[in-house]
């Protein structure tokens, strides 16, 4: 796979600092049930990476000495982690909110039988990927069979309670475009979400998170392959919109690694751009720090590392974790 960083690196993106940390975004690993194109991070079922008990022990501790509000839990797969499910019963047991991405089909792998009961029962938000709601444009982007299963997925969830008016049970769903464009504006496009998958197959939900296609990784290989990387960073940069900075998620959201190294988001992490600053751990990379480092140390005020492919979170109406930044529709 290509390494897109040194056509990412020089960037004239514009210089911003972090504020008051409240989440902790934690990749727990990148094995994966799924080999998605549009994927970031590369994950699939041959990756091996996977944190380990020391690294893993120390989350409810940092959530703790930070007074953190919301663990958002990524991979990969973060329920194929061993221990995923003794993490969230940490974490809530804190009072902490925790935000489980899953990609929908995780609940029919074996072992996995129980999943959607315990992140019920443990009131779990799921942040769930379900690119379109045809069958068609999703099997093409994340294989054969894929709609059908998260289809059955969702529906299992409302059964719980998840979607549904009053049970506090918060199921959002995400959107990523099929290839290099824009997301379409959010708020209609939400619409259309909850009317077809309503009057096709009775599935409710609570909002829809609209996400731009990153650059890095296997997309950005995908475009390289196209000979569309280049006018894909152009038409970022060309939808550029200053509005959206005061709302990056890399101003209060730190990503850990599985190793526990710590990075500005999840893109940083797959790109290797670590969190700029001393750190107390020297093992990989002098200086670079390290979730023990966040024990004693606040992140407050400290630059965001940038790079090119920061656009991706700015153009148009904004792209986060929590989906669009603004309400404006994205240029065509």
């Amino acid at each position: 796979m290509r390494d897109t960083l040194p056509l990412l690196d020089l960037t004239d993106f514009p210089a911003i600092r972090r504020q008051a940390l409240d989440t902790l975004q934690v990749n727990l690993g990148y094995m994966c049930n799924m080999k998605c194109v549009h994927c970031h991070v590369a994950a699939g079922p041959h990756r091996t990476e996977m944190m380990d008990d020391a690294n893993l022990a120390l989350i409810p501790r940092v959530l703790k000495a930070r007074k953190l509000t919301t663990l958002d839990l990524t991979g990969g797969a973060p329920e194929l982690h061993p221990r995923f499910r003794d993490l969230v019963v940490a974490a809530r047991q804190l009072g902490v909110t925790v935000i489980d991405r899953c990609n929908l089909t995780i609940l029919f792998e074996p072992g996995q039988e129980t999943l959607a009961g315990f992140l019920a029962e443990q009131q779990v938000d799921i942040v769930a990927s379900l690119p379109c709601y045809e069958l068609d444009n999703v099997d093409r982007q994340r294989g054969k069979g894929t709609f059908n299963k998260s289809i059955a997925a969702l529906q299992q969830l409302n059964r719980l309670g998840y979607g549904r008016p009053d049970s506090g049970l918060v199921l959002n769903l995400v959107y990523n475009p099929q290839g290099p464009t824009l997301p379409p504006e959010q708020q209609g496009l939400e619409a259309a979400y909850r009317r077809e998958l309503m009057e096709h197959f009775d599935i409710r939900f609570n909002h829809l998170f609209a996400l731009a296609n990153m650059p890095i990784k296997r997309f950005g290989d995908y475009l390289i392959t196209k000979r569309q990387f280049h006018h894909y960073l152009r038409l970022l940069k060309d939808n550029f919109s200053a509005a959206n900075l005061p709302g990056l998620m890399c101003r209060n959201l730190v990503s850990v690694d599985w190793q526990g190294y710590l990075y500005d988001c999840d893109f940083n992490q797959q790109l290797g751009l670590w969190l700029p600053g001393a750190g107390n751990d020297a093992a990989k990379e002098p200086g670079q720090p390290h979730l023990r480092d966040l024990l004693q140390r606040d992140l407050n005020g400290r630059p965001v590392r940038v790079a090119e492919h920061c656009y991706g979170c700015t153009a148009g109406q904004g792209s986060s974790c929590g989906g669009a930044l603004h309400d404006e529709p994205s240029p065509p």
